[in-house]
């Protein structure tokens, strides 16, 4: 009985290991000059379908938060945004802080590439840097000048993501670490409350 036992605890066992294993998140692949870019490529045609699409601008925003999840290391970037109080945030703000955020920057950067109707994004070159690799695009607009949108792309994260824009030279992070360090100072430090009014914000 006892070499029974033995044997069934063996196995159960084993096979947890088995399945841990299959489990285990796979090592990313490094990062290439052409997967940065094939991914910015995607980017920036699922924007340009969306700009084509002729929806409603709550319909595109709601494209463009898909986009931003899918593409976007959207933990980083929130991190990175919330500054030194993402040290302090318990686990359970910081994903709703982060769930927050994702809305909050699609419904901003969704009604600036709303003013894309008629126009298109462009790839337009690549370059290495420290973090990853630097995207560079133009955005043509009706009755516009062209301007340049610039793409950050890491694998830190474990896969291929852009975790920076540049909107005619001007950082999104750093922006939006400033505004959101704002938005916190005017609630007395209070991340519950952020978290809480963030959704309408944007």
């Amino acid at each position: 009985m006892r070499s029974n036992t033995i044997s069934r605890r063996s196995f159960v066992t084993t096979a947890m290991v088995g399945l841990g294993a299959a489990l285990a998140p796979m090592p990313a692949l490094a990062l290439t000059e052409q997967s940065a870019r094939a991914l910015v490529d995607e980017v920036v045609a699922n924007i340009n379908q969306v700009i084509a699409s002729g929806k409603s601008q709550n319909a595109m925003i709601k494209d463009f938060e898909r986009i931003f999840v899918r593409y976007a290391d959207v933990p980083i970037m929130a991190r990175y945004a919330l500054g030194p109080d993402a040290r302090s945030a318990s686990r359970s703000q910081m994903r709703s802080f982060t769930k927050a955020f994702q809305g909050y920057i699609s419904r901003k950067y969704g009604r600036r590439f709303r003013e894309f109707v008629g126009g298109r994004v462009e790839v337009k070159s690549t370059r290495k840097i420290k973090a990853g690799y630097e995207i560079r695009s133009t955005a043509y607009l009706q009755g516009q000048a062209p301007f340049e949108v610039t793409f950050l792309v890491s694998d830190k994260s474990g896969s291929e993501k852009f975790f920076n824009m540049f909107i005619e030279g001007v950082n999104l992070l750093l922006t939006e670490r400033t505004e959101i360090g704002a938005m916190l100072d005017q609630r007395k430090g209070n991340l519950n409350q952020l978290i809480k009014d963030l959704p309408n914000a944007g």
